[in-house]
């Protein structure tokens, strides 16, 4: 080999043009790559989300009776006279289908607690779902039990009207200090670890699902870490109030930051928007239970030793109730 081709087959120094200059790309047989996007994050169904269709019926239940209001404002001696007697009275075809409906509303109630107590039941669905289905059934009871009162509860159908009454209105409450218990999506009670676990990744989810910071989300989600063990009945009803206050607020400022971004990112649709408010919900309100856990514990604990008595009391008297009325012979179909 001669000198002059020993000197072109050294390795030539390289540039620094050479160096920074972009390197040719191999090309790709087949279709182009698609990047996988992220997986949402699983939503948790949370007990009583939606109560649209409760309203709706009791929405029906109030119009149906305002069709009929000239003989609920009548005084009891012209009702007798009113066309509409036969229909609405108690022992009508209207009015007494509805106390039917609301008797049988009234035990199929009890079907909760034996659910709770019995563990072959659980076939039958989470308890979060019997607390849904028992809760808007509950709701109904004062339309459908006033429906069949003809609006007048006095005598033996006021008796087990108010019953029932006090037995809904306990369970309201019931219902409210339940919810601020945190619950996983089957209902059971969540320890602190697991609330601690849950509150860091509903934190990265809301970051991931709104393109904000954390750092910026956090401020945004900011809530009162200050533990409130030992309040008293009132003091803890109080701060439930005040941090569900403070959490639609908190709501509403995350939701104006993500449909409007002023910081030139990304423009989240509603849906997106509506995804991100849920989960920043569910991560404050984890953040505001944790601190008044055990005060709302044992509220809960009383709140069961008192509604308990009124559920009885009001089973008694709605058979008792019942009782007469058959033995009277005060019905449509007897």
């Amino acid at each position: 080999m001669t000198r002059s081709n020993l000197a072109s087959s050294r390795p030539q120094p390289v540039s620094a043009a050479a160096k920074d200059a972009p390197k040719p790309r191999a090309l790709r047989v087949g279709p182009p790559a698609v990047e996988a996007a992220p997986a949402p994050p699983p939503k948790k169904d949370r007990a009583g989300d939606s109560l649209l269709g409760v309203f709706v019926v009791i929405g029906l239940l109030l119009a149906g009776s305002a069709l009929g209001w000239s003989y609920y404002l009548a005084p009891l001696s012209e009702r007798v006279r009113h066309p509409l007697h036969p229909w609405l009275r108690p022992s009508g075809y209207v009015g007494q289908t509805a106390g039917i409906i609301t008797l049988l509303i009234f035990i199929f109630l009890w079907l909760y607690p034996l659910r709770k107590r019995v563990r072959w039941l659980a076939w039958t669905g989470a308890m979060s779902k019997w607390l849904d289905v028992h809760v808007s059934l509950a709701l109904l009871i004062p339309f459908l039990g006033a429906i069949h009162a003809a609006w007048k509860f006095d005598g033996v159908i006021g008796l087990g009207y108010w019953s029932m009454m006090v037995v809904c209105l306990s369970g309201v409450v019931g219902r409210y200090l339940y919810v601020h218990i945190p619950r996983s999506a089957g209902g059971l009670e969540l320890t602190a670890e697991e609330i601690a676990a849950e509150r860091r990744e509903l934190m990265v989810d809301v970051a991931r699902t709104s393109g904000l910071p954390v750092a910026q989300v956090e401020a945004v989600l900011r809530s009162d870490p200050t533990p409130a063990e030992g309040a008293g009945f009132m003091k803890t009803f109080g701060i439930m109030i005040r941090d569900d206050l403070a959490r639609r607020r908190a709501a509403r400022a995350l939701r104006r930051i993500c449909r409007s971004r002023p910081d030139g990112g990304r423009r989240l649709d509603r849906k997106a928007v509506r995804e991100v408010v849920r989960l920043a919900n569910r991560e404050m309100a984890l953040t505001q239970q944790a601190r008044i856990l055990g005060a709302t514990r044992e509220i809960f604990r009383f709140w069961h030793v008192a509604h308990r008595p009124f559920a009885l009391a009001a089973l008694v008297a709605v058979l008792v109730h019942v009782g007469v009325v058959v033995a009277m012979g005060a019905t449509w179909f007897w």
